[in-house]
């Protein structure tokens, strides 16, 4: 089965597993961000299939920047949740990729911290999981 994205739907796949990422930096401020953030990139580079070529678009996605965890969350969370909503709709076995790269993305990022991931970036890890399962917290 053929996966038709627009644009918008680009731009979603897009935040959503970029955005994960920076949810684990932002939540392991006080540990390496730079590191998770790059482990998590890193990750999400090597997707393949339909997923991978979008995920290696070059493209700005907007408000990853936001002034507190809570406002990039409540941007990427819904991402998330959608991106797995219009992958199932269009091929089922694209969706179960996407949700493998970000699980990848999320195991590379968590373990660019050095020792268990704190407190705070291990439940930002359970809430991304858990917008991949459409239980956004």
């Amino acid at each position: 089965m053929s996966v038709t994205l627009t644009v918008q739907d680009k731009n979603t796949l897009r935040t959503a597993a970029y955005g994960a990422v920076s949810l684990l930096a932002a939540a392991d401020a006080a540990g390496s961000p730079h590191k998770v953030a790059t482990h998590g990139s890193i990750a999400l580079a090597s997707a393949t299939g339909s997923v991978g070529y979008v995920l290696a678009e070059k493209s700005k996605i907007e408000k990853l920047n936001g002034k507190s965890v809570a406002e990039i969350a409540d941007h990427v969370l819904p991402a998330l949740t959608a991106a797995i909503d219009l992958l199932k709709k269009q091929d089922p076995a694209e969706a179960d990729n996407f949700r493998s790269t970000v699980t990848v993305a999320i195991e590379a990022a968590t373990r660019a911290h050095k020792g268990e991931p704190g407190p705070a970036m291990a439940d930002m890890a359970r809430k991304i999981t858990g917008a991949l399962d459409g239980e956004i917290a």
